[in-house]
């Protein structure tokens, strides 16, 4: 049975592979998912992907997500440490 997995990036991933490079490397966010991706397929799986760099759009995708996916993938970026509502809204999707 495939696996529907739901990978998300917060804030500022977009610029992945041009801001501060020598921080944070060449790889784009392009290149990471295409290589989840890969890793997914690897293990009968399907990825979808998602960035944003606003909150609210974070947590209405993930609410969206409620009996859609089997799992989330999050790299929320700078809402790592600071947002309450997206971890409200993983363990809303968690107990849905």
């Amino acid at each position: 049975m495939s696996r529907r997995l739901l990978l998300i990036n917060g804030p500022n991933l977009n610029l992945l592979g041009t801001r501060e490079p020598h921080i944070y490397g060449s790889t784009t966010l392009a290149d990471v998912e295409s290589s989840a991706s890969a890793q997914a397929s690897s293990l009968s799986s399907s990825l979808e992907s998602f960035q944003a760099n606003s909150e609210g759009a974070i947590v209405d995708r993930i609410h969206e997500a409620r009996g859609n996916v089997d799992a989330i993938i999050i790299n929320a970026g700078a809402y790592t440490h600071t947002s309450v509502a997206i971890r409200d809204a993983l363990v809303g999707k968690l107990n849905g």
